[in-house]
């Protein structure tokens, strides 16, 4: 552990306003899907895509089980066309939102504080708020007996249940914040900032240490009006500028800066898709000798080089317990040539479900979902985990 490393863990502290995640559970085998499609997966295309069929995924996406769904951003249109209808989204949803068994978080992502303001003021119109943020984590469940690996600092990535076995029940059990958007959902907060200065300056105009800076107001805000705040860190595994050494310290000195600052989850983003195992294992023990706790670590990555899966694993094997995935695979990054989609929602669940862990999500829905947008989008369905659980299922066959 180098001395700059050293000084991150003394640094540090949770702010006492950090908040209770809608759905966060304390189960070593249970793993929690941010679903990115109806933002990350969608804001790329160039072909328009009609506020129904944006509704209509969002509204499908939760009836699958997921927790988290990624509904919109609240950018310029000018920069990004593609999430114009945003706020319409967001007032639809506080209207009519779906009465599914599960609390959904619904997460928009806010470049600047303008994005905000524009966001509170949709609520103020609706006469809508979040529940109060809860100031601390309330008491867990009893967790299984600790394993060897669990001991030494690992979390396991199988339970003792049938690891054939594809659950396809919903994950009834999530915790709420509370009412509101209606029953029990939740919106939440994206912020973002780049671990390259080069792609810092491309995507957000502006050095790291200002991205950082602008965020701050963000923060007081959302958490002035009980909104979860969410982190991104892109391009922490390869940047298109500056290659595929980008710095884990850097990486980990600005995930602490982040959950300093307030916020309640980073997520620590493969951009390019140029992470390996090797590279991944590395930044998550960096992070960990930096003081940071998995449990406040999300990791988001994309399929460029076909390998998504296996670094998925190695997170897994670290303890890291939530992962960003779009149905279809849609998304891609307008910053980096040839960057592919997001890791397809459904090969992760499916991964994750063969490995054991339960994530509350049923698969053969997620497929059918992934099967509908990607027609509507008019792109290649990239769930072949999905494609074939269809085949399967269509043709009769086990």
């Amino acid at each position: 552990m180098n001395r700059a490393t050293l000084t991150f863990a003394r640094q540090v502290r949770r702010p006492p306003h950090r908040s209770f995640s809608t759905s966060r559970t304390h189960r070593a085998d249970h793993v929690r899907i941010v679903e990115v499609g109806a933002r990350d997966g969608l804001q790329n295309e160039k072909k328009s895509i009609s506020l129904e069929n944006k509704l209509e995924l969002i509204r499908r996406l939760s009836k699958t089980g997921v927790t988290h769904i990624e509904a919109g951003s609240f950018v310029p249109a000018k920069w990004v066309p593609q999430m114009a209808s945003t706020g319409e989204i967001l007032s639809d949803l506080i209207r009519n939102p779906p009465s599914e068994s599960q609390s959904i978080a619904y997460n928009y992502l806010i470049p600047n504080i303008r994005g905000l303001e524009n966001m509170v003021k949709l609520f103020e119109q609706h006469n809508h708020s979040n529940p109060p943020l809860q100031a601390d984590y309330p008491t867990p469940p009893p967790s299984p007996q600790a394993t060897p690996e669990q001991a030494a600092g690992q979390g396991p990535i199988t339970s003792s249940a049938d690891a054939n076995e594809m659950s396809s029940t919903p994950n009834t059990t999530a915790q709420s914040s509370g009412p509101g958007m209606g029953s029990s959902n939740t919106a939440e907060i994206s912020l973002f900032a780049a671990a390259t200065e080069s792609f810092s300056h491309r995507n957000t105009n502006c050095s790291i240490a200002e991205s950082l800076s602008r965020s701050t107001p963000i923060i007081d805000l959302a958490k002035r009006h009980s909104i979860r705040v969410r982190g991104y860190i892109s391009v922490a595994l390869g940047c298109p500028y500056e290659g595929p050494d980008v710095d884990p310290h850097k990486v980990a000195e600005m995930t602490c800066q982040l959950l300093e600052m307030g916020c309640d989850e980073v997520s620590v983003a493969d951009t390019t898709g140029m992470g390996t195992v090797p590279r991944t294992r590395k930044l998550l023990q960096t992070l960990k000798d930096a003081g940071v706790l998995m449990e406040d670590v999300a990791l988001h990555f994309h399929d460029t080089y076909g390998q998504a899966l296996v670094n998925t694993v190695a997170g897994l094997e670290a303890g890291v317990r939530v992962f960003d995935s779009s149905v279809g695979g849609l998304g891609g990054c307008p910053y980096s040539k040839g960057a592919t989609g997001n890791v397809s929602s459904e090969d992760i669940i499916h991964l994750l479900h063969s490995l054991g862990c339960e994530t509350g999500v049923d698969l053969v829905k997620m497929a059918e979902v992934g099967e509908w947008i990607t027609g509507v989008v008019g792109k290649a369905n990239e769930g072949r985990a999905g494609k074939a659980t269809l085949s399967r299922l269509r043709e009769g066959t086990e």
